[in-house]
This record gives structure tokens, C-alpha cells and sequence, in this order.
């Protein structure tokens, strides 16, 4: 099966990244993580008016993935999968505001529960909100919650597919930095980029998301087939695209940072944003130890 976009959908994921890249998301992401909020909200209400809080409600999970692919790109902060994935499905209806959740044992901690209007644990309001943790991204600010609540499958699901076309739009953005920079950077008098063995490494990227993308796609399709919910419809697909994007966004970490250098490493550096944000959503919404068996056992 080939997976192509119609006009309406790429009209869609044009806009948004036009206003993602004129929007200076690397200055906004890095004023998330230092506390100023302000930038980030703004730029939220700006996705807010584009519908991107509504597509889970009133769009297909086709139109969500390709909204969040477009945030992954971006590196834009703020609970998003939170707000536009999960809660709207699980409440049946758009969240106003801005909103975040702690789910555990997937979803430990609520993401910027700080900035939310609402905080839940599941569905259910949250009873308190405790300290800051550390996050290996510093745009994730996580904090503990108290309070019970149930799980919604077909949310859940949706949020775990959000998360993928997050980490396939992250690797995206490594991958498109790394080639160019290895056509800028020389090397006993040759660009790095010319050397087989990078073009290899950058190769295999290459194909892992080339990979992954359908897989996304694909379990965005299978809750269309016959206007079902995602997890009537199975739970292999979505398993199967985090698990996919997960290593291909991961590989792209490793493979930018590996064709950088040491300067990759140094949180001035704009790829650290990413880096950061890929091994943080690896296991966000689920390990990949989880979706794998969750992979497992739907195929036996």
C-alpha cells in the first residue's frame, strides 16, 4: 500500500511548518526549559488558532500525526500529546486551555503541570502537584501528582502514536542538520561528507525512517477502516510504529552526534534540543520493552 497525503493534508503540514519555522522555536524551546514560559505559550495559542488542539476531536488521527510530526521537527515544548491526544479522547471533548496528565505506569509524571490550567491523573483531576524532576530534556519539566485514575485504550493509543510521529519528525530534523553540516565541514581538505563512511551512516538513517514513517501512517489508516477507535481496531500498529520510530529517531541521535563531534554535545549547540528529546521520548508513553511485547502478544 502507498501512503500519500491528499492535497487538504499537505496543505495541512505546509502551514504549520511554515509557522513553526518563522516562529523561532530553537529560542522558545530554550526559554521552556529555563522557566520563561511566555514565548512558548504564545506560540501554543498561534497552534491553538490553527486547530491543532481540535484534531483529535474533529480531524483523523492522520491529520494528529501529521501535526506532531511537524512539533517534533520543531522541538516545540508544552504538553502536547497531554493536551491534544490523549485528554480529548479520554474526556470527549477539546481541552480548553492547556492541560497535562500523569498516567503510571507508562506516563509516571505530569508534564509541565506547572503551566496547565487542569491537571489529571488519567481522567480524573489530580489531588496534588509535587516538585520539579529532572528530565534528561530540559524542555520536559516533570513533576509528581497524586490522585487514581483509569486508563482510556483508544487515548492511550493515540497519545502512543502522537509520541511516534514526534520522535519521526525529531529524527527528521537530525537527520536534514547532520547532512548539511557534513557538506560544511572539512577534514584533511575534504568535506566530511564525502567520505563513504559517513554517507553510510547517514545512509542507514535514511532508511530507518523511511522505514518507521508507513508503520505511523499505516496505524493512523487502520482507526479510519471502519470508523473505529485505534484500540479496537488492534494495538500492534501503534505498538509497532513507537517501537519503529523510537530506534530510527534514536539512531538518528547517535549518527548526528557521532558526524558533529564533540560540539554536539554541548547544550549550546541547537542539536542538543533533539538529542535531548529523542532519548527522552524513546520511552515516553511506554518502554520499547512494552510496545514490543505489547507487539508480541497481539501477533500471537
Amino acid at each position: 500500500m502507498k501512503f500519500v497525503l491528499d492535497d487538504d493534508q499537505r496543505d495541512f503540514a505546509a502551514a504549520l511548518d511554515s509557522l513553526l519555522s518563522s516562529s523561532d522555536t530553537v529560542a522558545v524551546a530554550r526559554a521552556w526549559a529555563e522557566g520563561d514560559t511566555a514565548p512558548g505559550l504564545k506560540l501554543w495559542a498561534r497552534l491553538a488558532e490553527q486547530g491543532v488542539t481540535s484534531l483529535a476531536t474533529d480531524a483523523s488521527p492522520v491529520e494528529v500525526c501529521i501535526a506532531f510530526e511537524a512539533l517534533g521537527k520543531h522541538a516545540v515544548p508544552g504538553p502536547w500529546v497531554e493536551s491534544a491526544a490523549y485528554l480529548p479522547v479520554a474526556l470527549g471533548h477539546e481541552v480548553d486551555g492547556i492541560a497535562t496528565l500523569a498516567l503510571p505506569p507508562h506516563v509516571p509524571y505530569a508534564l509541565d503541570a506547572d503551566v496547565a490550567d487542569q491537571v489529571y491523573v488519567g481522567s480524573t483531576p489530580a489531588g496534588s502537584v509535587g516538585d520539579l524532576v529532572a528530565s534528561v530534556d530540559r524542555t520536559r519539566r516533570l513533576f509528581p501528582v497524586t490522585g487514581t485514575g483509569e486508563t482510556d485504550d483508544a487515548a492511550f493509543d493515540l497519545a502512543v502514536l502522537a509520541t511516534s510521529a514526534q520522535l519521526l519528525g525529531a529524527g527528521e530534523r537530525i537527520l536534514a542538520d547532520s547532512v548539511t553540516y557534513v557538506k560544511q565541514r572539512k577534514q584533511f581538505g575534504r568535506e566530511i561528507g564525502s567520505y563513504q563512511a559517513i554517507k553510510h551512516a547517514l545512509a542507514d538513517v535514511r532508511i530507518a525512517l523511511d522505514f518507521a514513517r508507513p508503520l505511523v501512517f499505516g496505524a493512523a489508516l487502520d482507526a479510519l477502516g471502519d470508523g473505529s477507535s485505534l484500540a479496537s481496531s488492534g494495538t500492534v500498529g501503534t505498538s509497532a510504529a513507537k517501537v519503529a520510530c523510537a530506534d530510527a529517531a534514536y539512531l538518528a541521535s547517535r549518527t548526528g552526534l557521532q558526524v558533529h563531534g564533540a560540539i554536539g554535545y554541548t547544550q549550546e549547540f541547537d542539536l542538543s534540543l533533539w538529542i535531548t528529546k529523542v532519548r527522552a521520548l524513546v520511552t515516553a508513553w511506554g518502554t520499547p520493552a512494552y510496545h514490543r511485547s505489547r507487539v508480541l502478544e497481539g501477533l500471537l
